[in-house]
């Protein structure tokens, strides 16, 4: 058993970006938090599947050059391959939790839009 408190963490960029609550052994998971006009960068995975579920805000997840609409209660999975980034076009911050499948941290693979 292993036991965290997101509270006790920080997001990658102190105030937003992705906040891992547990890496490994077999997922990675935690929360994300974009402000009005970040992104979290096109990239893609080899071999994990990573899913996403938005709890507030708005924005758009572009997946393979299309974009879909966030609203709150949206979740996507994405598979292996598939070119995505997370943006929020919003005025709030885009809140929201991601897992990702099987845990391979030198799997992610960034991409110039």
């Amino acid at each position: 058993m292993e036991k965290v408190n997101a509270n006790e963490l920080e997001y990658r960029n102190t105030t937003s970006g992705p906040k891992y609550l547990f890496r490994g052994p077999r997922v990675d998971w935690g929360l994300i938090r974009f402000l009005p006009g970040e992104e979290l960068g096109a990239h893609l995975h080899k071999q994990v599947e990573e899913t996403f579920y938005f709890e507030s805000g708005t924005g758009v997840i572009v997946v393979d050059d299309l974009e879909y609409d966030i609203a709150p209660g949206d979740a996507f999975r994405l598979e292996p391959g598939e070119v995505h980034n997370v943006i929020n076009t919003g005025q709030e911050p885009l809140d929201g939790v991601f897992i990702k499948h099987i845990y391979r941290p030198e799997d992610k693979v960034s991409v110039e839009e």
